[in-house]
């Protein structure tokens, strides 16, 4: 399975009813809370074996499933 697909399986078990495909201010408009951010984050780190420090902990990289799916490919890559 593709990595953007694993992210919006876990996106989905937290917020079914958002279309990932097209939001684009997940923090911004505070579609997930800060309590969602941590465990997305965890959930990440353990799906993919990375280490999200507090300088990937920005709005730009959570905002959109496109900007979590190039946060997590850049840090696999790490």
């Amino acid at each position: 399975m593709e990595t953007k697909e694993i992210i919006r399986e876990i996106l989905e078990d937290m917020h079914s009813d958002v279309d990932y495909d097209t939001e684009e201010g997940l923090v911004t408009d505070k579609v997930l809370d800060s309590f969602d951010l941590v465990s997305l984050a965890s959930e990440l780190a353990d799906e993919f074996g990375i280490q999200i420090t507090a300088k990937e902990f920005v709005e730009e990289n959570f905002n959109s499933l496109a900007a979590l799916t190039a946060m997590v490919d850049r840090l696999m890559e790490e």
